[in-house]
């Protein structure tokens, strides 16, 4: 089992056993998730803005001009 201190700024220093396990460096940024009351770290994955209309539109019966006015914002 690996042991970090919390400092009085609530960080911690991440082993670098983890960091290399999750390939993380300086700068990235990594997520929580409470599951079962135990916590789950992963480095963050920034989502493209394609998958996200992905997912919006995929329920949904648009056409092509319908869905680029929404984009636009008209």
């Amino acid at each position: 089992m690996l042991v970090s201190k919390l400092t009085s700024k609530g960080q911690i220093t991440i082993p670098r056993k983890v960091r290399e396990r999750l390939g993380i460096s300086t700068g990235d940024k990594i997520q929580f998730k409470e599951k079962n009351g135990i916590f789950i770290i992963k480095k963050s994955v920034k989502e493209s803005p394609f998958d996200k209309w992905v997912g919006y539109l995929k329920d949904k019966n648009k056409n092509t001009d319908t869905i680029i006015e929404e984009i636009r914002g008209r």
